[in-house]
């Protein structure tokens, strides 16, 4: 090499720059949006929550708009899911009521079967000390009372945070109903010419994979939590329904929901029925889980999200430090969308150079 010639970049090197600060920009964006959205989560949180109403009932409304004038097909699917929602809840309630004077008299009656459970082998628990965490745990709530009251009190702000995130939710949803097809036109038409193509792409393969994650992650909680109720109920564990729901809205967190949602069964099994029936609910947990993971899940959502299960883990987990739980709901959706745009952007790039 001649005295200052520049020393010369191999295309390995090259190559691997230029994937690199692709992968900066790529990691940027995406810590710029989490943090957006965490100081703005209410927000974002509730467009979410409108995006899946829409996925949900816009087929409906469709239906019902062919014989009713749209504005009054949106009011009646709107009205009847929440009247639907509230019937579900209401139901819930009852059986929950119904069950009250029973479940709290096995209660009692299974913490004590729990305590001679623990003081038999292989345990072989002091029963003062389990005497002793029951006294230390009143003696506890007596002496933090007031720091619980208060506790449950700022509890009272975050529930009207919540309604507004849901009063929120259904005013985007009315209007994403009515017309979200309008309002993307009008958003492409604010945007330059040479990329309105680009983004009509992109923005349809994310509607479709978003509707399509939405519609299959129901039917997955749903065909689960039937599952669960029915398994509940066999066994005589007390608030079967009640934990079919909790089942139904826990598979909404791929991998780690039904795992716990299943968790708390066995522990009230274990307090109402005994260790016998809580390991047969702990052997649903298995059983459950590869009907979800090798028959539902390829079933169902294949042809909607193609990630690779240890994708889907890791963006549960990533979303969960990012957000908490509404991060872990919402990464592999978010995670679905991206890759699918990307794709179609790709096939289209692909078949423009042809």
């Amino acid at each position: 090499m001649q005295p200052g010639t520049p020393p010369t970049v191999t295309p390995f090197l090259r190559t691997a720059a230029a994937y690199a600060w692709r992968v900066l920009v790529v990691g940027l964006l995406v810590y710029s949006l989490f943090a957006v959205l965490g100081r703005f989560h209410e927000i974002g949180v509730a467009v979410f929550l409108g995006l899946v109403v829409t996925a949900l009932l816009r087929p409906v409304a469709d239906v019902v708009a062919r014989g009713l004038p749209r504005p009054l097909a949106v009011a009646l699917t709107l009205i009847g899911s929440i009247a639907l929602v509230f019937g579900v809840l209401a139901l819930m309630g009852e059986a929950v009521a119904g069950e009250r004077t029973t479940l709290v008299r096995e209660f009692r009656v299974g913490i004590g079967r729990i305590e001679d459970w623990l003081e038999r082998p292989p345990f072989r628990l002091d029963p003062g000390a389990l005497s002793d965490l029951q006294s230390r745990i009143g003696s506890f709530l007596s002496s933090h009372r007031s720091t619980l009251v208060s506790t449950a009190l700022s509890g009272a702000g975050h529930v009207v945070a919540v309604l507004t995130t849901l009063a929120l939710a259904l005013f985007c949803a009315v209007f994403f109903v009515h017309s979200g097809d309008r309002q993307w036109r009008w958003f492409q038409e604010q945007l330059p010419r040479s990329v309105r193509g680009r983004v009509g792409i992109g923005g349809r393969a994310a509607w479709r994979t978003f509707t399509g994650y939405t519609h299959g992650i129901v039917l997955v909680a749903a065909i689960n939590a039937v599952l669960v109720g029915l398994a509940l109920w066999l066994l005589g564990v007390p608030l079967a329904v009640p934990l079919a729901l909790l089942e139904f809205l826990a598979a909404f967190v791929p991998l780690i929901g039904s795992p716990i949602a299943l968790a708390v069964a066995a522990v009230v099994a274990l307090a109402s029925q005994g260790p016998l029936v809580a390991a047969v609910v702990v052997a649903l947990i298995v059983v459950i889980g590869q009907i979800e993971g090798h028959l539902l899940h390829p079933l169902v959502m294949s042809w909607a999200v193609r990630l690779h299960p240890l994708v889907v883990a890791i963006s549960v987990i990533a979303g969960s430090i990012a957000a908490g739980i509404v991060g872990a709901v919402v990464a592999v959706p978010l995670v679905s969308v991206v890759w699918s745009v990307h794709t179609a952007l790709r096939e289209a790039r692909g078949a423009t150079d042809a």
